[in-house]
């Protein structure tokens, strides 16, 4: 029988690797990843460029070696899959060794996204920099090192820049953010925003928010930012305004997209061909709240994704799972994260009457050494009164609360469900009235 065949060696592809030759030791697995790593972690860049982590290999989760050595896992780094036959039931790929064809019984194309590149003049400067890879965060550090900015430039407010203007910081450089946006981390919401934005100043990062960049200036080096009516002096970019699935090779296969843009799949990350599946930051998943596909590219989604493609393509039909874009994000001192439908405009889009609550509240005690504040934004239902989504700052214990509230989501529990929940309690973690209970009370409250 011919072997499964994945195209893409990071997240979604390495684990379907995984867990496919787990259930069926005695299958062929062939992986084709065009560059050299692979199972990385890409959110750990951002804190190898600060110096938080000390070498790229530390980003590294599963070894090349342990891949073929210890999971049988027929690995081929530096091969390119350049065309996918569904019909033939072949790819092609072009190796060191040249050009060639690899038939397969499935094919996985877990080919992630790209960072969006906007078509500012000067995008082409040296110092001017993405960062969607591991080689990308090695070149940012290196130059960083060799040429000592004094000034950099951080290109968009969302997860990537919020994170590089915290790495940027600690090497002592003046750092000015750019947003186009009226706020940073526009998916968190305003209130959450305007916290993390605050605090961004109390760190010395300059913001120029609702602030679109033109181009940047220099000769063959980066010496500046224009924004049309200014010009702001840096040594350094570092663009991060989102990214972009990779779907070409799927849309060449006849594989159809979805509305977002990203590779629509079913339940079990199979696409509109047989035998082809698609998982990870090329592909759309099913919003838990909505019900409609959407694209939400983060590292636990991939996984997951992956692994239940593994399963299935062996035999025992797994769903990749719904998901509720839980996310979290460290701004200096202060953590910012969100899960579910916070937006009451996209909530009425998908059929809801939206009703929302903000509370702040001690992370601990009142009376315990050390307690900071924590704000919540709660959405809820009128009609259901199912909670839709929330978010959350502040100093400590968000990471946890946001958790709980990703659990009410998938479980489809009431703000009244939600704020019975049996959340654990000691004075050093949370009042005995937890923050994400009152919350749900005063929700519950207004939606009855």
């Amino acid at each position: 029988m011919d072997p499964i065949v994945i195209v893409g060696g990071d997240a979604a592809g390495m684990s379907a690797a995984s867990k496919f030759k787990r259930e069926r030791p005695e299958r062929d697995v062939v992986v084709f990843e065009k560059g050299e790593y692979v199972s990385y972690a890409a959110c750990g860049m951002p804190y190898y460029v600060k110096g938080d982590v000390e070498s790229l290999d530390d980003l590294l989760t599963v070894s090349p070696e342990e891949f073929v050595e210890e999971r049988g896992v027929d690995l081929r780094l530096h091969h390119e899959v350049v065309d996918v036959d569904p019909e033939a039931r072949e790819v092609t790929v072009e190796g060191p060794d040249g050009r060639f064809t690899q038939p397969y019984d499935q094919v996985l194309i877990a080919t992630g996204a790209h960072a969006v590149v906007p078509p500012f003049e000067g995008m082409d400067l040296e110092g001017v920099f993405t960062m969607h890879s591991l080689p990308e965060a090695e070149a940012v550090r290196d130059y960083l090192t060799a040429e000592a900015p004094e000034a950099v430039a951080v290109v968009g407010g969302g997860y990537v820049g919020i994170e590089m203007a915290e790495a940027f910081a600690a090497h002592e450089v003046e750092v000015h953010l750019f947003e186009m946006l009226p706020h940073v981390l526009a998916p968190f919401g305003e209130t959450v925003a305007e916290a993390v934005e605050d605090h961004l100043r109390e760190q010395g990062i300059h913001l120029h928010l609702d602030t679109a960049v033109e181009r940047f200036v220099g000769d063959t080096r980066v010496t500046g930012v224009d924004v049309g009516d200014e010009v702001s002096d840096v040594d350094l970019a570092l663009v991060g305004v989102g990214v972009a699935p990779n779907t070409e090779l799927a849309e060449a296969a006849g594989v159809e997209l979805g509305e977002t843009g990203a590779i629509a799949t079913d339940a079990y990350g199979r696409t509109s061909r047989a035998k082809v599946f698609a998982a990870g930051d090329c592909a759309e998943a099913r919003h838990v709240v909505t019900g409609d596909p959407d694209h939400v590219p983060l590292a636990l989604t991939a996984n997951r994704a992956g692994r239940a493609i593994g399963q299935t393509m062996a035999g025992e039909e797994t769903p990749v799972g719904d998901i509720a874009g839980t996310a979290v994000v460290k701004a200096f001192d202060l953590t910012a994260a969100r899960t579910g439908v916070i937006d009451e405009d996209r909530a009425r889009e998908a059929g809801f009457d939206p009703v929302s609550v903000t509370i702040t509240a001690a992370s601990r005690a009142h009376y315990y050494p050390g307690a900071e504040e924590l704000t919540i934004t709660l959405l809820g239902d009128r009609d259901s009164e199912r909670v839709l989504g929330a978010a959350m700052v502040g100093r400590e214990g968000v990471a946890k609360r946001i958790d709980t509230v990703a659990v009410a989501l998938h479980e489809g529990a009431t703000a009244h469900d939600l704020s019975y929940y049996d959340l654990a309690y000691a004075p050093p973690y949370s009042p005995v009235w937890d923050s994400v209970l009152t919350a749900a009370k005063v929700l519950d409250g207004k939606l009855g």
